[in-house]
């Protein structure tokens, strides 16, 4: 009897152990659980996460970047502006709407103290005011480029040296330009509106936007399709649906990865440019790693890894310590002035819609 009681005990005893141990484990699982891996999310242009360079920064900081690739300025400010600025901590919006989104409210004014190597970017691009508002700085410049004439070197055995190429009646059907308002800038350099004043292509009244409107009508037949993503325009050139588009050098670089026959440059007319800035949105929950993601974004050895990917010139003349003599002479990094003399780069567009209303009329043409 003793000893059946004796054992019962032990058993209750064990017993006891085994919920204690359990609860612990438990305890101890939902601590882990509970110290979630920390995520930047991106709202950002194409190749501008590449794991390239993207994975050294996820594993210094021991968190999870997560890339939305965005298709136009318009689409990064409708998604902001629409209430999803909550949903992401860094975005890349270029210099005709980064004004208008720090001025919104939907940007953070940046720490400079936290990004130390904002002082090595070019003073040409710092100097600016596209996202200085009251004395506060909203966006870091991160690459900056133009949007040039790409096209097939068998169908163009000599260099084109004008826009209006894309206008030929032989091109028809075999012609893109980007489905987004920076194809109503060219156009209107093409009408000669940037003269005496390129500030004017973004300024344009409504008598200049009907000529542009006419313009791109007659544009139309030769359009095999408006693209909207850098990878469709690699693929419409890849299958040889068309011979010439307005594009970037990111799908230049694209291309001759694959050893694509392409050739780019800008025309006689000139061109128009961009700079892109990254900024920390104001709905940003991790504003301390978003500020972190800034600094190694725009350090020299990051910055040449991103121009590997894209083909853009880098903001921050540094990188061309890592770089060849050609790499540095294609990047203009030679002679930055006298090649920035070629680009127009985009400003803030005060009539931002009626340009929407002009471009939308123009897609909806038959």
């Amino acid at each position: 009897m003793a000893g059946s009681v004796s054992r019962s005990g032990g058993e209750m005893v064990i017993r006891r152990l085994a919920v204690l141990v359990s609860l612990f484990a438990g305890i101890l699982l939902s601590v882990s659980c509970s110290k979630k891996t920390p995520s930047l999310n991106l709202l950002v242009w194409e190749g501008y996460a590449d794991p390239s360079f993207v994975h050294a920064f996820e594993e210094q900081y021991h968190c999870k970047v997560s890339a939305t690739y965005m298709g136009s300025s318009d689409e990064l400010t409708t998604k902001l502006r629409g209430g999803s600025a909550g949903n992401y901590d860094v975005i890349s919006p270029s210099s005709d709407v980064a004004t208008a989104i720090a001025a919104a409210g939907l940007a953070l004014p940046l720490d400079l103290s936290q990004i130390p190597s904002y002082s090595q970017l070019s003073p040409q691009l710092t100097s600016l005011t596209l996202v200085r508002i009251n004395g506060q700085v909203y966006g870091v410049p991160f690459m900056w480029g133009p949007d040039p004439l790409i096209y097939d070197t068998t169908a163009f055995p000599k260099t084109p040296d004008t826009w209006n190429i894309l206008w030929d009646p032989k091109y028809r059907g075999k012609i893109s330009v980007w489905d987004d308002l920076s194809t109503v800038y060219m156009t209107a350099q093409i009408l000669g509106f940037d003269k005496p004043e390129p500030s004017q292509l973004y300024n344009l009244t409504d008598e200049q936007l009907d000529a542009v409107k006419k313009k791109l009508l007659e544009l139309k037949p030769n359009v095999r399709k408006m693209w909207s993503t850098g990878g469709e325009l690699t693929n419409l050139f890849q299958n040889h649906e068309v011979v010439a588009a307005i594009g970037w050098p990111l799908m230049t670089n694209q291309l001759r990865k694959i050893n694509f026959p392409v050739g780019e440059t800008i025309p006689k007319e000139n061109t128009t440019g961009w700079i892109d800035h990254l900024m920390i949105t104001a709905g940003s929950e991790n504003k301390e790693l978003a500020h972190k993601f800034l600094e190694y974004m725009v350090q020299a050895q990051t910055q040449k890894k991103v121009t590997d990917v894209t083909g853009y010139t880098p903001a921050n003349p540094q990188a061309a310590k890592y770089m060849t003599p050609d790499e540095i002479k294609s990047l203009h990094l030679d002679d930055v002035d006298n090649y920035q003399k070629r680009l127009y780069f985009w400003q803030n567009v005060p009539r931002r819609a009626k340009y929407n209303e002009i471009w939308n009329e123009v897609k909806a043409a038959q």
